[in-house]
């Protein structure tokens, strides 16, 4: 997982931690280079408290948090959505200069 994650960074791919297991993995590279995972977000934290401690650990704030428990890939399912969801609001939304455009007319 940790050589996966680490892929992904080098090929510039967006990761979402999922789970307390997938967080340890990170948690490897985050000690070898602090800023190894800055191209990871926590889709979730799991309702285990040590999931929450890596997290923490990480300086990761989850996206969700409704307790749910295990790492089955509900939090980053729902995590994926709500991320889609920025995107698109960034991506449509107009640039001040935009705005201001057509508020002058």
């Amino acid at each position: 997982m940790a050589g996966a994650i680490l892929a992904a960074r080098l090929q510039r791919v967006p990761v979402l931690l999922d789970g307390f297991v997938v967080c340890s993995a990170a948690a490897v590279l985050h000690a070898l280079d602090a800023s190894a995972l800055d191209h990871c977000l926590a889709a979730h934290v799991a309702a285990e408290s040590a999931h929450a401690e890596v997290l923490r650990r990480l300086g990761k704030t989850p996206l969700v948090d409704l307790g749910i428990p295990g790492g089955e890939g509900v939090g980053a399912a729902l995590a994926v959505a709500l991320v889609r969801a920025a995107v698109a609001c960034h991506d449509g939304m107009a640039t001040f200069a935009e705005a201001g455009a057509v508020g002058k007319e």
